[in-house]
């Protein structure tokens, strides 16, 4: 479930990006939310994306995601245009979607939040007919995903109430680790979280590239981005400004790229992406 498609597969070793887009343009009446936008997120990377207030970061996200239709533009998956109409769209194409509200159900199991909306059912007429569901499957992959992102939560039958937050997160990122086959985006996942469960969703974010799946971090949080970022895109007035190098370049210029204090032209080279 966890490995990506064989076409992804096939995209990178072809050096296509796994997500991209060219040219997304959104209004909302006088409003230009994306103004021409280009993406792409490649294979094996973690990518951030960061913005002012008001640069279009969160109508790329949505749009790249599903829950926007742009108005111009197209999206490309593995090379091959497609066409999101709903977040639904979006996750059968294997890209998952880990919210800064985690959308988890707090007296549910940890069990039940991983397949909540995809619960696997008895084979057979048990499920087929009565819809009886495989509790026993959904606890041993529940079990199997919580470890192979290394989090230690002693029972997949415990409440996620019971939690803490950097656990709590824990389960939305596996469960978007285990579904998704192409991308998984992570909306400011350490934005409520203390310094120690900062860190934790960090380690699990970069567990999650290791295990194959490139990953769009949107953050506000400068010193976790360059800890944890390949490269960093700049989205600045409705469209992307830069594309940098988290090595080549310093926290306070980028900060000065993002609100329009220095221009790409004044970059060093190694500063690129």
């Amino acid at each position: 479930m966890n490995a990506p498609l064989p076409h992804s597969v096939a995209a990178a070793a072809a050096n296509v990006p796994v997500l991209q887009a060219r040219g997304l343009v959104k209004r909302y009446g006088h409003v230009t939310a994306l103004d021409g936008a280009d993406f792409e997120v490649r294979a094996g990377e973690i990518l951030a994306v960061i913005g002012d207030n008001g640069a279009g970061k969160s109508s790329l996200i949505k749009a790249l995601s599903g829950a926007l239709v742009p108005d111009e533009g197209e999206i490309l998956l593995d090379g091959r245009p497609v066409h999101f109409k709903s977040p639904i769209d979006a996750r059968r194409q294997g890209i998952e979607t880990v919210y800064q509200d985690l959308a988890v159900a707090p007296a549910m199991t940890i069990a039940e939040n991983l397949f909540l909306g995809r619960e696997v059912l008895k084979p057979g007429l048990m499920g087929r007919l009565l819809k009886v569901l495989d509790k026993p499957r959904m606890l041993k992959e529940a079990t199997t995903h919580m470890a192979d992102l290394k989090i230690g939560i002693r029972s997949m039958t415990q409440a996620v109430e019971t939690l803490s937050g950097g656990q709590r997160q824990g389960v939305a990122v596996a469960r978007s680790a285990a579904f998704a086959r192409h991308v998984v985006i992570m909306d400011e996942p350490t934005a409520a979280l203390g310094v120690k469960e900062g860190n934790m969703v960090l380690e699990l974010i970069r567990r999650v590239r290791d295990k194959g799946l490139p990953v769009i971090l949107i953050s506000h949080n400068m010193p976790h981005v360059f800890e944890i970022a390949d490269r960093i895109h700049v989205q600045r007035l409705g469209r992307r400004a830069a594309v940098l190098n988290p090595r080549g370049i310093s926290m306070s210029d980028t900060v000065a790229v993002m609100t329009g204090a220095m221009k790409i032209e004044d970059l060093p080279a190694e500063a690129l992406a």
